[in-house]
């Protein structure tokens, strides 16, 4: 009998000694959080206007390809000419378009690793252990948008 209260003595002590020293391994010190509004940051984010211009310019020259290709069908009188132009313009505005679409999501995908890598450099400067985008949080943690929105170019 006693054999089985100091076993069941030992096993208490082991279990207060565990949780106690489990109180001990979690910190009292709250996550500092802090929220970014990604939106406004890409909106002034000068080189995320330099990609829209510039992809305005480039369908603006797809657009005049087009405006010639129509001409140029349009002056053409034998139909088997007129389907070969149109599938050769065809080609040539589709592979412009993939072109376009393509260098467009590669920079736009450059910007966004820029922008991720400033936000990460500024919120571990500033000892933030969380960020989080500002329209996915409902209320609380510090807004430093406009800190990091000096940093990006």
């Amino acid at each position: 009998m006693t054999k089985k209260i100091s076993f069941l003595f030992i096993c208490l002590v082991a279990f207060a000694l565990g949780y106690s020293i489990n109180n001990i391994a979690i910190s009292d010190t709250a996550p500092k959080i802090a929220v970014v509004d990604v939106q406004k940051i890409v909106t002034n984010s000068s080189q995320v206007k330099q990609l829209k211009t510039a992809q305005e310019k480039k369908i603006l020259e797809m657009q005049k390809t087009i405006e010639q290709a129509q001409n140029e069908i349009s002056k053409e009188k034998d139909p088997a000419k007129v389907t070969a132009l149109e599938e050769k313009y065809r080609n040539q505005i589709n592979n412009q378009k993939v072109a376009l679409d393509k260098e467009y999501n590669d920079k736009l995908t450059k910007i966004d690793s820029d922008i991720r890598a400033i936000v990460i450099e500024k919120a571990k400067s500033l000892n933030y252990s969380l960020v989080l985008p500002k329209n996915m949080v409902f209320y609380g943690g510090d807004d430093i948008t406009d800190v990091i929105a000096k940093d990006i170019k």
